[in-house]
């Protein structure tokens, strides 16, 4: 039974995420990267309402380890040596850095290591990027 033994595992995915008030291209071009998901404030959700909001979503991570630090790095790491770029782009726009995390925690399994790194923490604190967990237990 797949779905059983899924329930049992944990799981876990990370993503660097920008949102506010920007247009998702100029910060692709600026970075030289590019997401796997954005959107403009006025495009439409899959419901045909405006979002309200810009995002720019880089680095999805769902490899899972259970050292979840390792995916966190693991996102960021096209992003460490940009950290002058991230600040320009905090400086030229309205917007938040996020580094998010979203643990799916098995009731019947060991909870992953979920601390961030020095490595994370130095990033985080040089671009005034949040950590966000998401934190899902299931039984």
């Amino acid at each position: 039974m797949e779905t059983a033994r899924k329930k049992e595992e944990n799981q876990c995915y990370t993503y660097f995420r920008i949102v506010g008030d920007f247009d998702p291209d100029k910060i692709s071009v600026k970075l030289g990267l590019q997401p796997y998901e954005s959107w403009k404030a006025e495009d439409k959700n899959k419901f045909e309402h405006e979002y309200g909001f810009s995002a720019w979503h880089f680095g999805k991570c769902e490899e899972y380890k259970i050292v979840v630090t390792e995916q966190m790095e693991e996102t960021i790491a096209p992003l460490l040596d940009k950290t002058d770029v991230l600040n320009q782009i905090r400086n030229e726009n309205v917007v938040n850095f996020y580094l998010e995390v979203v643990p799916f925690v098995s009731s019947y399994n060991d909870n992953p290591c979920l601390a961030p790194s020095l490595k994370v923490m130095d990033f985080c604190t040089a671009t005034r990027t949040e950590i966000d967990i998401d934190l899902y237990v299931c039984d």
